[in-house]
């Protein structure tokens, strides 16, 4: 018997181009028999929607649109009790497609929209972000606190260059522009430290920004968070690495410390820059200092890949 599905489509996903996508895949939703269509209309309204579905009883919420598309819709999924929980497909059509890569969905809309429809259903689990006011966002691939948070918010500024590009353009922005190291006090499963550093992310999945392996171990379904932390550096150094972090080589670095943990957190004696998922959490103007990370294994079902 089909399942129930509710597709989640961002029509702006990929500079516009989302939209035409959807009008092309329609066949494969006549020969699946029926699927419900949502498109979003402003920030955060695929969480709604994802919400909405779930208590409405759909089997089923794929999320049509790019990182910031699937981060909603896992937000919104994630309001619903374990057990009536929707599965989430993903077809990829945005910029990056990062955690698309991670769970190995094909790239080509068409055969992502045929699996998500009809694949088996695994678990992957999900990132859980808590701040000093109590706010929470779960997260399915990385956040990233200092430099790349910046990068993400400069790349949102780019109103020509798209996917790798975008983010390469922003990186290069950004160390040129926003050179500025935090000390942090840090705490990974129990082990504290200080540490002066440069950027921190917390990965659930290897890659972000459409190409960046910063974390080339991680894998979203074994209980644990990968951090990595870039120490205060300078920016030749900073141009150095951007090679290595997109072969996911920049491990052997002195000023690169990685490792794992069940639960992450920090304080930061400046305001900190977040993003979760290449969304933005906190911008310029921010003054939120303290957050804390934990991995929620096998929260989620999707059909990956």
């Amino acid at each position: 018997m089909p399942r129930k599905v509710k597709i989640i489509m961002n029509p702006v996903a990929d500079m516009g181009n989302a939209y035409k996508v959807a009008n092309d895949l329609r066949p494969i939703i006549v020969e699946y028999g029926k699927a419900d269509w949502s498109g979003t209309v402003y920030p955060t309204h695929a969480t709604e929607l994802a919400a909405q579905a779930g208590e409405q009883g759909y089997d089923m919420v794929i999320a049509m649109g790019g990182d910031g598309t699937v981060h909603e819709v896992v937000n919104g999924l994630m309001q619903i009790p374990a057990e009536v929980r929707p599965i989430l497909g993903v077809v990829p059509v945005g910029s990056g497609n990062d955690f698309a890569h991670s769970i190995r969905v094909p790239m080509d809309s068409a055969r992502a929209l045929a699996h998500a429809l009809h694949g088996e259903p695994s678990t992957v689990d999900i990132g859980l972000m808590t701040d000093e006011n109590g706010r929470q966002e779960y997260f399915d691939n990385t956040v990233g606190v200092g430099f790349d948070a910046v990068v993400t918010i400069r790349s949102h500024r780019l109103p020509v260059v798209r996917g790798f590009l975008m983010y390469l353009t922003a990186v290069i922005q950004t160390i040129i522009l926003n050179h500025e190291p935090a000390k942090m006090r840090l705490e990974a499963d129990g082990e504290r430290w200080e540490q002066t550093n440069l950027m921190v992310a917390i990965c659930n999945g290897p890659r972000e920004g459409g190409g960046f392996m910063v974390a080339p171990d991680a894998r979203n379904d074994d209980g644990i968070l990968d951090y990595v932390m870039i120490t205060k550096c300078s920016r030749p150094m900073m141009f150095r690495l951007i090679p290595e972090v997109m072969n996911g080589t920049h491990g052997r670095f002195e000023q690169v410390k990685m490792g794992t943990c069940r639960k992450f957190s920090l304080v930061s004696d400046r305001p900190v820059y977040i993003h979760a998922d290449g969304e933005i959490y906190t911008s310029f103007g921010s003054n939120l200092h303290k957050v804390d990370f934990e991995i929620l294994p096998g929260a989620l079902r999707v059909v990956k890949g």
